[in-house]
């Protein structure tokens, strides 16, 4: 009895994240089911992961590049549309639904106890599983315009991708306990959502930004996901282009200055998330 008594845990007091991650099969049930809830009843199931980043794509290379000739000054505009809008992609499903996930399982929180931080992040892994499809898309028109990436190059993407989940997982821990006590954070959610695709160069190039922020443009550059699309482009879309056309194709100091900064930015609000998830996650039974 001493021994069964030792292995009680008393509510909120694990090891949050590492406790998700030490019960993969957990984590597995629910990325199944959230896959499983979402698709009941569709047409086209997971075909939906191709067809809604492609209608977006087309929406904004018509009105952007054809409408507006963004795409006589970029070489390749297509690519680097794409690219952007893929992990842009990426990130807002995440946040979006980590935002959600608590409260859409309420009923199995009232009835059993389990790691909460299971639900935001098997709704990040839900994203991944979306965002493969794409990847899948966008890799295979940059070979056929003549993609050649190097080592460091692919190494760069990957390292953004881990990135940009762990930024996401981040901001849905934070969104997602706050959304338990305040509604409105779905809203402020969705604005963020809605501003994150014009707060990165995925339309336009960063030399427009800076031309009009000048001196200030460092500011610009804290945003973690303008890193991360500005990298992605140099992952994938500066190897499609012909050596004259690589020119100011990344802002100076991208990899050796603002790379490292937009990863301790993430790291730094994945900390503050788990911090902020574990103190409120007490009372969600309650609330809910």
């Amino acid at each position: 009895m001493a021994g069964q008594s030792d292995q009680l845990v008393k509510p909120g007091s694990g090891r949050g994240l590492l406790d998700v991650y030490g019960d993969r099969f957990l984590l597995k049930l629910l990325v199944r089911k959230e896959i499983k809830v979402r698709y009941r009843g569709s047409v086209l199931g997971l075909l939906w992961s191709y067809v809604k980043p492609l209608v977006q794509f087309l929406i904004y290379f018509v009105a952007l590049g054809v409408f507006l000739n963004l795409q006589r000054g970029t070489p390749n505009y297509a690519i680097y549309l794409f690219a952007g809008i893929v992990l842009v992609n990426f990130f807002t499903e995440c946040l979006s639904n980590a935002t959600r996930s608590i409260v859409d399982n309420r009923d199995l929180i009232r009835k059993i106890y389990l790691p909460r931080e299971l639900f935001p992040v098997a709704t990040v892994w839900v994203s991944a599983a979306h965002f493969l499809p794409q990847l899948l898309v966008l890799v295979g028109a940059c070979l056929v315009v003549g993609w050649t990436p190097t080592v460091f190059q692919l190494a760069a993407a990957v390292l953004i991708f881990l990135m940009v989940a762990v930024l996401a997982t981040g901001l849905g821990l934070i969104f997602g306990a706050a959304n338990v006590y305040f509604r409105d954070s779905e809203n402020i959610v969705d604005m963020i959502v809605m501003v994150v695709t014009w707060a990165s160069p995925v339309l336009y190039v960063w030399t427009m930004v800076e031309n009009v922020m000048g001196s200030w443009f460092w500011v610009y550059q804290l945003n973690p996901m303008t890193v991360a699309v500005e990298v992605f482009h140099w992952a994938f879309w500066e190897p499609t282009l012909k050596p004259e056309q690589v020119i100011d194709t990344i802002p100076p100091g991208l990899l050796t200055l603002w790379l490292p900064i937009a990863m301790l930015i993430s790291l730094a609000l994945l900390f503050l998330g788990q911090l902020t998830f574990r103190r409120l996650a007490v009372h969600f039974a309650q609330e809910l």
